[in-house]
Parts: C-alpha cells; sequence; structure tokens
C-alpha cells in the first residue's frame, strides 16, 4: 500500500502536490486550535468532578480538633523552613539547613513541591498551594539530559502531579503528568516488557542496578507503577499507559509462584526470576500493597489484581 501511494504522489503534477501540502498544513493548524480550546494541548477535555469529603468544617471533637491543628502546624512548620533553605529543591537536610537532590531525581527538581501538593491542598494551606502550583507552572521542567529511578519519579512526581489534578483541577498537573508520563514510557522498551529501574529521559536507554540479581529488575519498582498508569491512561485518552502495566501483570501470571508469592527479582530480558528471594519489606512490599489497591480503584472490579493479591497473603 505504502508503494502504491509512493507511486500515486510522484504521477501527481507539481501544482497538484504543493496543493495536498498546504490543505495537510491547514488541517494540522485547524486541529491545533481545536485541541488548544479543548484545554491542555492534545489531552482530551474533561469536567472536574469536586473530590468527596468535608471543606471548611470543624470536627465537633475538641480532641480532634486539637490534634488536627497540631498537625497542621507542624506541616507549616516543616514547609516554611523547606521555603527558607531549600526552595525549589528536592529535599532539605533538617539539621545542616541545606538543600539536597538525591541523584534518583537526576536534574528533576522541586520533589517536595510535586509531593506536598495534596497535602498543602486537603490543610487547605492555599497561599503555599498557590505558590507551589506557581512554581510548578514555571519552574518543573522534565527536558532534561539525566538518569533517573522510574519507580522513585513515578510515585512522587507523577502521583503528586495526578492527585493535586484530582483534588484541584488544575489542569497544569494534568498536562505535567502526561508529559512525564510519556517521557517513562521508553523505560518498557525490553524484551518482555518489563521496565528498566533506570531511564535517560533524554536518550531513552535504559539498564537496571548493577547491584540485583543477574541484571533484574524489582518487584516491588515495576510492580508499583500500576495506579498512576491506568490514571495516565483515562486523563490522557491514550491507552499505552494502562497497556504497559497490565503487561506486567501478564508476564507474573505465566511464571510459577514459589510456594505462591513472587520473588524480589525478575529478568527483563528472558522474562525468569532471577534468585528466589521474597520478601514483603524492602524490594517487594509496594507490589502487594498496589495489587490492593488497584482493586480498591477501580470500584473492587479488579478482579485479577484481588486475585493476585489474596493468594499471595495465603
Amino acid at each position: 500500500r505504502a508503494l502504491r501511494e509512493a507511486k500515486e504522489t510522484l504521477q501527481k503534477l507539481p501544482e497538484e502536490i504543493r496543493r495536498d501540502i498546504r490543505q495537510d498544513k491547514e488541517k494540522l493548524l485547524q486541529d491545533a486550535r481545536g485541541r488548544k480550546e479543548a484545554g491542555a494541548p492534545g489531552l482530551p477535555q474533561r469536567l472536574f468532578r469536586q473530590p468527596a469529603g468535608a471543606v471548611g468544617q470543624e470536627p465537633s471533637d475538641p480532641a480532634v480538633r486539637q490534634k488536627r491543628d497540631k498537625i497542621k502546624e507542624m506541616m507549616k512548620h516543616a514547609w516554611d523552613n523547606y521555603k527558607r533553605y531549600a526552595w525549589g529543591l528536592n529535599e532539605l537536610k533538617p539539621i545542616s539547613k541545606q538543600g539536597h537532590s538525591s541523584n534518583l531525581f537526576g536534574n528533576i527538581q522541586g520533589a517536595t513541591i510535586v509531593d506536598a501538593l495534596d497535602t498543602l491542598h486537603i490543610m487547605e494551606m492555599k497561599e503555599e498551594f498557590k505558590e507551589a502550583k506557581e512554581w510548578v507552572e514555571k519552574n518543573l521542567d522534565f527536558n532534561v539530559n539525566a538518569e533517573i529511578s522510574v519507580f522513585e519519579v513515578n510515585i512522587r512526581f507523577v502521583g503528586g502531579l495526578l492527585s493535586a489534578y484530582y483534588l484541584s483541577g488544575e489542569e497544569v498537573f494534568r498536562k505535567k503528568a502526561v508529559e512525564l508520563g510519556e517521557k517513562l514510557l521508553p523505560a518498557f522498551n525490553t524484551p518482555t516488557g518489563i521496565p528498566w529501574a533506570l531511564l535517560n529521559i533524554k536518550s531513552g536507554i535504559g539498564r537496571n542496578w548493577p547491584w540485583a540479581s543477574g541484571g533484574s529488575s524489582i518487584l516491588a519498582e515495576f510492580g508499583t507503577l500500576h495506579l498512576e498508569f491506568v490514571h495516565l491512561s483515562h486523563l490522557s485518552a491514550n491507552p499505552v499507559f494502562a497497556e504497559k502495566v497490565m503487561n506486567i501483570r501478564k508476564v507474573l501470571n505465566r511464571l510459577d509462584k514459589p510456594e505462591g508469592l513472587y520473588p524480589n527479582y525478575l529478568n527483563p530480558s528472558s522474562g525468569q526470576w532471577g534468585q528466589h528471594h521474597v520478601s514483603i519489606g524492602g524490594l517487594g512490599d509496594s507490589f502487594y500493597e498496589y495489587l490492593l489497591k488497584a482493586w480498591l480503584m477501580t470500584d473492587k472490579t479488579d478482579e485479577e489484581g484481588k486475585k493476585m493479591y489474596y493468594e499471595a497473603v495465603q
């Protein structure tokens, strides 16, 4: 078909080819204008639904009110000092009062800001939330030449942006979440689709931790992408995000589970377990957590997630 189309194009007169190019350009411009009017560039229009929960009310129990006020006071203390000593950096070292940027995030900055957005919104710290949103709009940049941890960037940045969007309806959070999600997709370019632990988000080249058994990916890392990636598909109308994480389950379901549990190491090339080391602490924990949460998130319709969780629990 491609050869036939090329032949037809070559048989056209130069004026006809120029006319076709003009028409294609006009159509592209119209499509771009239409997307701009619909909301974030390239994203489908979406009506914001106010999240459930009491807003602007005081607890009737004075003890609960006192505890709530104390927690908010602690959050304000932490936030004010982060702003004073480490604004825009990933973390604050509280004793030395210096900013710190872990190499887990490469050159991406502002992990504390993005991670705290939903807390600021829930606690009705409106000024702080506004400042954080402005920082995200002006400074949160993913066009960096750096290697990042796919797992950490997903739970802190993608998760933080998604929850901020669902709570506030601010388009900038949806736009940034989907933009970052697209940059993480090359991590899944392995023979099995089990993602690499580390990814250079400019070149798209991935690898695994050098200390992981036989070049394996880590259960708690590739198993802790599901919630965010399903929501990325929902908010972008692009099924590829959900397909990538559902494929992880397919790979896992094909494998024999030693004594019904999932070893912490899986080779992304062979699709076989690395060493049969099992843990429900570090290296394994959040995989099981996400199975349960996936079932709850779908209003208890994700029977596969529930089955995998309960069989492992037994």
